[in-house]
């Protein structure tokens, strides 16, 4: 199991599209190592071409947009609903969505998840310990501790809460995939689609930016995703 993880995060690493930029750049540089100096020119301008593109805010928007305007923020608080699962480890972002809609719902408790990847407290316990600060009560989290993938996630949940609703909370441009999975192994989340991308800022067009790069890797790895699970029947 812990070799099949490490698999797909070589693989995933192996496809991203600054990695595809990089393996060109060296192609280019193999070619000018046996002088064959044309085909280096022409390697290194693509890579050059490629870095531009996958680093601009016009193929940034393009590739995130679609997945970020499946679902809009939750505004209203469902009633019935005893739980908000917040997916992953990200305690910066997505953790302040589940501390506002938990004010709106103040009975319900927060699922953190996350397993240890390099330290000895897991993405769950830190995001748990950060909620407390903010002033959630401790008997109000529940932890996932042991997943790793968000159909551990989803399967840890069925076991929770059935078929019964529950808010799930995940980045915007995650959420479709997530709903997908959750729904294809019989759960009824209601998406509360958090950490947004703001399509305002970039009213220009700009390369050489991280956060489009950033965009782009988000986003690609979500297509990658989703056509993956696809292919293997998990959504």
């Amino acid at each position: 199991m812990e070799f099949l993880a490490l698999l797909k995060e070589f693989i995933s690493l192996l496809l991203a599209p600054w990695t595809i930029g990089c393996i060109i750049a060296l192609v280019s540089f193999v070619f000018l190592l046996f002088n064959k100096r044309e085909k280096a020119l022409i390697y290194l301008s693509f890579s050059i071409v490629w870095t531009l593109f996958i680093s601009s805010s016009f193929l940034g928007d393009l590739m995130i947009k679609p997945l970020e305007s499946t679902y809009t923020q939750l505004t209203k608080a469902p009633k019935g609903v005893d739980y908000i699962l917040l997916l992953g480890g990200d305690r910066e972002r997505r953790a302040w969505e589940a501390l506002r809609i938990h004010k709106l719902l103040p009975s319900s408790t927060i699922i953190t998840s996350g397993f240890t990847q390099f330290d000895n407290i897991s993405y769950a316990e830190k995001t748990a310990n950060m909620l407390i600060d903010a002033g959630i009560e401790k008997k109000q989290i529940k932890m996932f501790t042991q997943t790793k993938t968000t159909l551990d996630e989803a399967l840890e949940m069925k076991k929770l809460v059935g078929d019964k609703p529950f808010i799930l909370i995940t980045a915007a441009y995650h959420m479709p995939r997530a709903m997908l999975l959750f729904k294809k192994n019989g759960l009824n989340p209601i998406p509360a689609p958090a950490d947004f991308y703001n399509f305002n800022e970039n009213a220009t067009f700009s390369v050489l930016q991280r956060k489009h790069l950033k965009n782009v890797e988000h986003a690609w790895h979500e297509y990658l995703g989703l056509l993956a699970y696809k292919l293997q029947g998990k959504i």
